[in-house]
């Protein structure tokens, strides 16, 4: 039987902003014991967008991360935490396995 998708019934700006955050977690993750990463360098919009290592995200769809309720929604499910909103963040093991099935839809990438 394949895993559930979505098993945490995250709601679709929770998707969002964990895939981001293991986005980030690529570029800038420190690893700390049990699987986690502390992520202290959040990405900040500059116009309409952002960059995420060598992917370009949307504006729009990176709201979660300066709402302060879906990072206690996810440090509530234990994906993240010591939340240092808007800041800094540990992502979890289980955050960082968690398959969103969204970063190829919100991380574009050049094609050269």
């Amino acid at each position: 039987m394949p895993p559930k998708t979505n098993p945490l019934k995250l709601n679709p700006l929770q998707l969002k902003t964990l895939t981001l955050l293991q986005a980030v977690r690529e570029v800038v993750g420190e690893p700390l014991d049990g699987g986690a990463f502390r992520l202290g360098r959040l990405p900040h919009a500059h116009g309409d967008h952002f960059h995420v290592g060598s992917a370009t995200v949307s504006g729009r769809d990176a709201t979660g991360l300066s709402n302060q309720a879906v990072w206690v929604a996810l440090e509530r499910k234990g994906l993240i935490a010591d939340p240092a909103f808007p800041h800094a963040v540990t992502l979890t093991a289980a955050g960082n396995d968690y398959n969103t099935g969204l970063a190829d839809s919100i991380l574009h990438r050049s094609d050269h």
